[in-house]
């Protein structure tokens, strides 16, 4: 008799074990998730804490980091980090022990909530794009490059919080708050990434500035990357507006946390913006006191609702699914062997 592998949600390990470490990479490594994050009700909280503990520790391998520490990128080793996270996701996913907390963590919330392995490798391929040196040409290969490692965390996000699959337009608008974040995030990262050899301004972009690659943060292009950080914001705005509206769908506590974390993700764009030329001098961010302004300010729209936006925008999920599809790698094919009946020549 063959021995069946152990299976069991969160690799077998107790749920609270994973509940406590997944706080406490939370608390370490996003201290504005963190804070949005109080505003969930107990379950939602612990479910998205779970979650983030498997994106943190994917992005940690991924970029040879410690809850975001210095990045040690080694595209050598890049493409064998990306299989593993592949590897051990797939394993806790199937209900099987990784010898991590964070994938364990993976496991037992998408067995809470429903999470699938496709979701889980839209992530996936984000870090492979980065593992490969990928740079974006054209707004499509940024946007893309957004769903895989924010967009498609919103749709998780959503998952964790009760959407079900056939709420469309809920998990569009959490696609769009992630996609919102991560735009954000570029261009308040725009130096950080420069000095890893990283640029995720479109080559296109670029070349409307004349600014020759690899070129952007010297200081005579200044005036130019302020262009280029003003126009990612505005995407990110648009992103935010949308999302706002997908906000009402869920409960009171959700919907408050969720605008909390907009706000705040929302300030750090405006920052870069109203900073200009100075943004890059140093890292924004938002001080406690703005955090607590923020989260108020989305008890109020808790209440009274979010105005549609005059025009949504440009990319959708749908598309960029689509685009992530036709550029990912090809689906395995099954064979089926043949029957060999009447193929070989019987033998006399």
């Amino acid at each position: 008799m063959v021995n069946q592998p152990y299976r069991a949600a969160g690799g077998g390990r107790s749920r609270a074990a994973l509940v406590k470490r997944a706080g406490e990479s939370i608390a370490l490594g996003s201290k504005s998730f963190a804070s949005a994050s109080l505003l969930f009700d107990k379950a939602t909280r612990e479910r998205a804490h779970l979650l983030y503990a498997w994106c943190r520790r994917c992005d940690d391998i991924a970029d040879g980091q410690d809850h975001g520490g210095p990045l040690s990128i080694d595209e050598k080793q890049g493409h064998d980090r990306v299989e593993a996270i592949r590897i051990l996701t797939h394993r806790a996913l199937d209900g099987q022990p990784t010898s991590d907390l964070a994938f364990d963590a993976l496991g037992l919330v998408a067995s809470e909530c429903g999470l699938t392995q496709a979701m889980c490798d839209d992530v996936i391929d984000g870090f492979a794009l980065d593992a490969e040196g990928w740079r974006p040409r054209t707004e499509a290969d940024l946007m893309r490059y957004c769903y895989h490692v924010a967009g498609a965390v919103g749709v998780m996000m959503a998952k964790v919080m009760g959407v079900p699959d056939s709420e469309d337009e809920t998990l569009d608008r959490a696609c769009d708050l992630g996609l919102a974040f991560q735009l954000s995030n570029i261009a308040r990262d725009l130096s950080e990434d420069d000095a890893v050899g990283r640029c995720y301004l479109p080559v296109e972009w670029l070349v409307e500035m004349d600014i020759p690659p690899g070129q952007h943060m010297k200081p005579m292009y200044r005036a130019q990357l302020v262009t280029l950080a003003r126009r990612l914001v505005h995407l990110a705005e648009s992103h935010e507006a949308a999302a706002r509206l997908g906000a009402r769908h869920l409960r009171f506590r959700q919907r408050w946390a969720v605008l909390a974390a907009t706000n705040i993700y929302g300030a750090i764009g405006r920052k870069v913006v109203e900073q200009a030329e100075l943004a890059w001098d140093h890292r924004i961010h938002t001080t406690k006191l703005e955090k607590l302004g923020h989260v108020l300010s989305a008890l109020k729209e808790a209440r009274l609702g979010a105005w549609p936006p005059s025009e949504m925008p440009r990319w959708t999920r749908g598309e960029l699914m689509v685009r992530a599809r036709m550029a990912g790698r090809p689906a395995e094919v099954k064979f089926t062997p043949l029957r060999d009946e009447d193929v070989r020549k019987k033998e006399d």
